[in-house]
Order: C-alpha cells, then structure tokens, then sequence
C-alpha cells in the first residue's frame, strides 16, 4: 500500500536534492526514515534472484520493502519537478529567504542528530572535526566545466547519488562543482531529451542513472556497516558534514568570481552580470543590499530561519531516537 507521509517524505528529499547545498540525507534523518531507506537499498543484491526462483516475488518485495520504495521514489519524483521548477523561481525572487529556511533545517538538524552520539569523547570530537573540514573544504571549491565524457558522466551519478544518501552533503552541489549541474538537471534534461528529443541525451541520462545506481548500492552498504560497527564515530563525521555545509547556506552572499554568456571567467563587481557564479563568499544583509541593490529580506529570512528550526523540532518529537541500521 501507498504511504502518502512516505510520498510527502520524499517529495521532500527530492526537492533538497534540486537545491545546491541541501542534502536529501538530511532530510531523510530528520524526517525518520534514514533506517529504512539503508536498508531497502542494502536489500538490492544478487541473492534476490534465489529469493525471486524460491519464494516468488512477493518474498522479494518484502526484501527490498517496496512499498516505502515505490511511496518514497513516487514522492522523491514529484519533489525533484517541483524544485527544478518552483524552487529555481523562488532562489531567483526570494535567494535569502529561501536559503534562511534550510540554514534553520539544517541548524535544528545539526542538534537532533548530535545528541544521537551517546559519549562525546575524543573519537567522536575528532570525527566531528573531520567531517567539518571536510565539508567546509567542499564549499569553498570552484565550480568546474562541463564535461560531456560518458565516464565521467557515470562518475558523477556515483559520487552525486553517494551525497544524496551523505546528511550535510549536498548531491546536486557536487554536481555543480563537477561542472555538471545545469547539464544534467538543466540543459540536458529540459530541453535535449524532452524538448529536442535527442538520443544522446537520452544515453547520457542512462548512463547517469547506472552510476547513481552504483554509487548509492555501494555507500548504502558502507554506511550500514559504519552505521553497526562505529555508530558514535560515524554519526559525530555526519554532524560535521552538516556543520561544514553552513558555509554555502548563508542567506546572504556575493559572488567573487564569475563566468559570463561567453564563457569567461572575471572577478565580480557591482552591477556586472553574469550566467554563473564560481565562487562567493557569505556576507552581511547591509552587505548584500549594497552589491545587489535588491531586498535582503532580513525579517522575512529570519522568519523562516525560525520556522525551519520548528519543523525539525516537531519531527524529532515523533521520529527515532537512534539512528542504527
């Protein structure tokens, strides 16, 4: 049967996963289905053909719990429309509120899965450290260029894909530093495949998926098995990753450099437009006013800053209290 919370879950997730910088693992923790998406995945092995021969496929349904997949993977869909769409809108109108919103997210997310670290010793602290440099690092890297090669398009998928499962990691932000977000989510997808109907953009988008398969196969397993053998370290390395990733949700910022229509690289100043932005820097709201001669929003973000931080406090009321697979 259908969950419909399931479906708004994902709906949820996938939404994050369109938005450079927010992490559908985090939402997945938050929203207490972080166990079981491990573990339907983990359940994808090849020992499901000699359960299929034995038992029939509903044994193998059971297995892989295909109900929470098809209700999550339904919502997940509907939720990556949404943000490639409505989202996109939002961050062009309203940039400081909407990234408010997720930086109370991920603040409130920070405190629900810290707390899930039983004994705050020198292991957990250094992990801790680790995954905050880690993250932190990854935030302040440029953004690549496009590269059409199908290897590394597989790539992508595998590391992209890891992210998505990864709290505090965001997948569609590695794939902007990769160089491959508006190819894949943008130009590829909207117009090649569904306007122009290209097939090479159609291999490109299969070959992109085989690698998300992979890749989400393989950090599934590795995270249940950190998950079993190393619990504190590995929830200690995932608050930092989610502390690391503050940096790119700053309400407010200004871009340092920037690419232009054609393909040049500059360093920014007021008043110059540009196509993308390569690198930027967090800044105050009088700050960001001054360089964009635009809203900062400054009530209305903290606003959401506030209401994020509730919703998550709401879920952690009625979601696990440990996060074991």
């Amino acid at each position: 049967m259908i969950s419909i919370l399931t479906a708004l879950k994902g709906m949820a997730m996938g939404i994050a996963e369109t938005i450079p910088g927010v992490s559908g693992g985090t939402i997945a923790f938050i929203t207490g289905i972080y166990d079981n998406l491990l573990g339907s995945i983990k359940a994808f092995k090849p020992s499901l053909i000699k359960t299929w021969k034995n038992q029939g496929l509903k044994a193998v349904w059971n297995e892989i719990n295909g109900n929470f997949l098809v209700s999550l993977l339904g919502g997940m869909v509907i939720g990556i429309g949404i943000g490639i769409v409505a989202v996109e809108k939002l961050l062009e109108s309203y940039p400081p509120v909407v990234w408010a919103f997720f930086f109370g997210l991920i603040i409130a997310s920070i405190i629900y899965v810290g707390k899930q670290v039983t004994k705050w010793n020198l292991g957990p602290i250094v992990s801790l450290l680790i995954g905050i440099a880690i993250a932190f690092g990854i935030t302040l890297l440029p953004i690549g260029q496009v590269n059409e090669n199908l290897g590394f398009v597989f790539l992508c998928g595998a590391i992209a894909v890891s992210a998505l499962i990864l709290p505090g990691i965001s997948g569609s932000f590695i794939l902007l530093i990769m160089g491959m977000y508006s190819y894949i989510l943008h130009d590829t997808l909207k117009q090649d495949l569904l306007t122009n109907h290209e097939s090479a953009a159609l291999v490109t988008m299969v070959v992109f998926g085989l690698g998300m398969i992979v890749g989400l196969v393989t950090m599934a397993r590795f995270l249940t098995w950190a998950l079993n053998k190393h619990n504190n370290l590995t929830l200690s390395l995932l608050t930092g990753f989610m502390i690391g990733a503050l940096n790119k949700l700053w309400p407010w910022s200004i871009p340092e450099k920037i690419m232009t229509a054609d393909d040049q690289i500059l360093e920014f100043s007021k008043g110059m437009e540009y196509d993308k932005v390569i690198t930027s820097s967090s800044v105050s709201p009088s700050s960001y006013l001054e360089n964009f001669g635009q809203p900062d929003f400054l009530l209305a973000s903290i606003f959401f800053f506030i209401l994020g931080i509730v919703l998550v406090l709401g879920l952690d009321k009625y979601s696990p209290k440990k996060i074991n697979s």
